[in-house]
């Protein structure tokens, strides 16, 4: 039995606006990740075993390791289709914002879904929501929102309805937020919901493989150039560092997603607690900042304080305008900051 974490009354309204909702528009964070999109997907999947008119728009594309997940052919790609998808969801009577917590974490779509005249219901996982939807459901200590999602339609009495690709959706975002159920997952009613999405027939083997072990030779060439050169270890701060320049993104054929995971490889020297990948974005004029953690070490204070981010206390992200020399700086003033802290993991 899991537990009514959604508040009856978040219930009771989203049922009445699913119910009264003749056109439904999808949003998720720029640059999605798994639980963006699987997330997002759940929720179409259901929408549709309800024979309601749903569509996902994202802000840009997805990383190929995602892209088998079922529908993800019907995602609308924000900044290639502008016009169609400012059409959508103009015309929208309700705005499903899903897993992301304030409106610049959508780039270019924040002004179009901010003036829209649709009800707007957020479902969330992320620290501090902001104050734009009309239904926030959110909650930090849940480990994905692809979770909440779950939890939502079975709050609504629909179990009944997740079908077999909705579950594999599903499944996908909680197992890639938390980096292959290994933190942020000890929960046991994660366990739970894993038990039934199998038994909804989905096959979590084929799905881990489909996301961790269909990467292409520039991925595998590029991770043996990052931790022989790009890997630097401060062992006096129990934590680690890699950078990755554009210049060298290039010279390995790095296509989105490539670096994914990058940042938990670290951590798995002994007494490193804390790592970050500092990575110059190849469509912005800026760095992005990859951090995760070990035990209670807050990375995401360090995210918040250091690089204009947030998230999880374990997994967070963030961003740095300014040089890929000047980011190392901060990152080295973040450990003095935090060494007691630190070192406290030994």
């Amino acid at each position: 039995m899991l537990s009514r974490i959604i508040t009856q009354a978040n219930i009771d309204h989203v049922e009445k606006w699913f119910e009264k909702a003749e056109k439904i528009v999808i949003v998720s964070h720029v640059s999605p990740d798994g639980d963006a999109i699987g997330s997002s997907l759940g929720l179409w999947h259901f929408l549709q075993s309800q024979d309601k008119n749903a569509t996902v728009v994202v802000p840009n594309s997805f990383p190929a390791f995602l892209q088998w997940m079922p529908g993800a052919e019907d995602i609308i790609i924000y900044n290639k289709y502008k016009e169609f998808a400012d059409k959508l969801i103009q015309e929208a009577d309700l705005i499903c914002c899903l897993d992301f917590n304030v409106l610049s974490r959508i780039d270019e779509m924040e002004e179009v879904v901010k003036n829209a005249t649709a009800r707007k219901l957020m479902v969330d996982h992320h620290l501090y929501p902001g104050d734009f939807c009309g239904i926030t459901i959110s909650h930090p200590e849940i480990s994905s929102t692809s979770e909440l999602v779950f939890r939502l339609i079975c709050c609504l009495g629909n179990f009944e309805d997740i079908t077999k690709e909705g579950a594999e959706c599903i499944y996908t975002g909680m197992m890639t937020d938390t980096g292959g159920f290994t933190y942020n997952s000890n929960n046991r009613e994660i366990y739970l919901i894993i038990g039934e999405l199998l038994s909804k027939g989905i096959d979590k083997d084929e799905i881990y493989r489909r996301v961790f072990n269909t990467h292409s030779e520039g991925r595998l060439r590029l991770m043996g150039y990052v931790l022989y050169d790009k890997m630097q270890v401060f062992s006096q701060f129990n934590s680690a560092l890699i950078t990755l320049t554009r210049s060298e993104q290039r010279r390995f054929q790095y296509a989105k997603g490539d670096t994914e995971g990058f940042v938990n490889i670290p951590l798995s020297i002994k007494n490193v607690c804390f790592s970050v990948f500092l990575r110059e974005d190849t469509e912005k004029n800026m760095i992005k900042v990859s951090l995760r953690s070990v035990g209670t070490f807050p990375c995401n204070q360090v995210a918040a304080e250091f690089f204009n981010g947030g998230g999880h206390l374990n997994a967070s992200g963030g961003e740095f305008y300014g040089t890929m020399e000047e980011a190392v700086k901060v990152f080295k003033q973040a450990l003095e900051k935090y060494k007691d802290l630190l070192l406290a993991k030994k």
